[in-house]
């Protein structure tokens, strides 16, 4: 064993208590679920709005950082499976202050993910419930969901499978109907001489062009892209609560990534064939104006419910990451000791509740800006992840340099191409983070991020060195 192994071991004995009751094939259905939410379903109408048939170059992008980040990530997983994950990571390998700021950040932008998650429920419940109170939609689901993380992470792991079974299925049908629809449509348009028919890939041109918007409209949408792919990353996590972290972790990363690009890109695809990408926008799903348009009796209602699934399981899924954070933060002595305490069933009970604070957020918003919320919460939210995703990147730099000069075992799972993934993928990363301060409806993602990882940086060395004072460590 390594030092840098034999380091590691503490931070895994610190965070010892979570029960190791999640199963392979529920940690594989588990990210995939994490990452269909309204980034696919509702925001990719934003996306498509920046970009227009180009979107889609602006989603291969996207896809090849998450294949970028979830091979840095298995790799340093299969090596230290512990719900610390990448904060954890980060501490050893560059240093406590940047394991504390990427956990922060990670945890205070999922929080308040959580919000754009219940603000999208609200703007679903209204194709049913038109005069229903935003606000009421997202307490109900709320409490609904608290209760289920609150219950065990067997419960937790159940519930999300099937809410991720249901997205998954949903979108197969999908693209099966909806491929039917476009190739008649397009043999249709061939039999008739070329006319220019309302459904067909002529769709891709027949609006501007398949760049629209130019090549900064593509660049620009890659922010949307990549936060739809947000959650990839929790199968790093849930590893610390997996009964198998080296399977689970291997086998999602071969199949998990794969599958996400395929529904992505093929979906995106077919929505852009059937309405065209003028009609963009999130005041409603695109798939339910897909549906709607194919004239399918029913389908818009029944695609309507499928979304409003995913936005519940994606934001189910991170109110377990929030969670699972916050305990890492609280053992690490980074946060109250309370929050680092587990119920009978294992579960950080005050850590949860602590981080059900973006339903506030949102429901407060929902009230005050209905109609911009989802955009706001989206742009000041994205900041937490994207900054983790960078030093993810970052971190797996260092840590193969750590091995490399420690001599260590070789690796059960290794990243292809070292270094030069690695450094493409942060610097993709640092790219992106900085494109959002040259646009509209993402200039708070950097006026609201860079702010709070000075507050954050100031806030730990000011409780560094109290705690020098009173006893030679840190204070919980």
């Amino acid at each position: 064993m390594s030092a840098g192994e034999a380091g590691f071991d503490y931070i895994i004995e610190r965070e010892r208590g979570l029960r190791r009751d999640l199963s392979a094939r529920r940690m594989t259905m588990i990210a995939i679920g994490g990452a269909i939410g309204t980034g696919l379903f509702l925001g990719s109408g934003f996306a498509i709005g920046l970009a227009g048939p180009g979107v889609l170059v602006s989603y291969v992008i996207g896809a090849l950082i998450a294949l970028l980040l979830m091979g840095c990530l298995a790799e340093m997983t299969v090596a230290h499976p512990t719900s610390g994950s990448f904060g954890a990571y980060a501490e050893h390998y560059i240093g406590p202050l940047t394991g504390y700021l990427v956990r922060y950040a990670y945890w205070t932008g999922n929080v308040l993910a959580v919000g754009t998650e219940v603000t999208a429920i609200a703007l679903y419940m209204h194709f049913w419930f038109p005069s229903l109170p935003g606000w009421l939609s997202i307490v109900g689901f709320s409490a609904l969901l608290i209760a289920v993380n609150a219950r065990s992470v067997n419960v937790f792991g159940a519930v999300e499978y099937w809410f991720s079974a249901i997205k998954v299925t949903a979108i197969v049908l999908f693209i099966v109907l909806a491929s039917f629809i476009v190739l008649r449509a397009s043999g249709a348009q061939a039999g008739a001489g070329g006319a220019v028919a309302a459904v067909g890939f002529n769709n891709y041109t027949a609006y501007g062009g398949f760049l629209p918007k130019g090549v900064w409209g593509v660049w620009v949408a890659v922010i949307i892209a990549i936060f739809s792919y947000f959650s990839v990353e929790m199968i790093a996590v849930a590893a610390g609560e997996a009964a198998q972290p080296e399977v689970a972790v291997s086998r999602a990363f071969r199949s998990t990534v794969f599958r996400l690009i395929l529904f992505y890109l093929l979906t995106l695809a077919l929505v852009l064939a059937i309405v065209p990408w003028t009609a963009a926008g999130i005041e409603e799903s695109p798939f339910v104006k897909v549906m709607r348009a194919l004239g399918v009796p029913g389908a818009a209602g029944i695609f309507n419910f499928v979304i409003l699934v995913a936005a519940l399981s994606a934001m189910n899924s991170q109110l377990y990451i929030t969670t699972r954070m916050m305990f890492s933060l609280s053992r690490a002595g980074h946060a109250p000791r309370r929050f680092g305490t587990l119920s009978r069933r294992g579960v950080p009970v005050q850590a949860l509740l602590l981080s059900s604070l973006g339903i506030a957020f949102a429901a407060v918003l929902s009230v005050v800006s209905p109609k911009s919320a989802y955009i706001l919460m989206v742009s000041i939210s994205a900041f937490g992840t994207m900054f983790a995703w960078l030093m993810i990147f970052i971190t797996h730099y260092r840590f193969r340099r750590e091995r490399s000069r420690t001599g260590a075992a070789p690796l059960r799972f290794r990243m292809s191409g070292y270094p030069a993934t690695t450094l493409l993928g942060a610097a993709l990363m640092a790219a992106i983070l900085l494109t959002t301060a040259f646009t509209d409806a993402f200039r708070m993602t950097l006026v609201f991020g860079l702010p709070f990882l000075g507050v954050l940086t100031a806030t730990y060395w000011i409780r560094h060195r109290r705690g020098a004072r009173s006893s030679g460590t840190g204070v919980a």
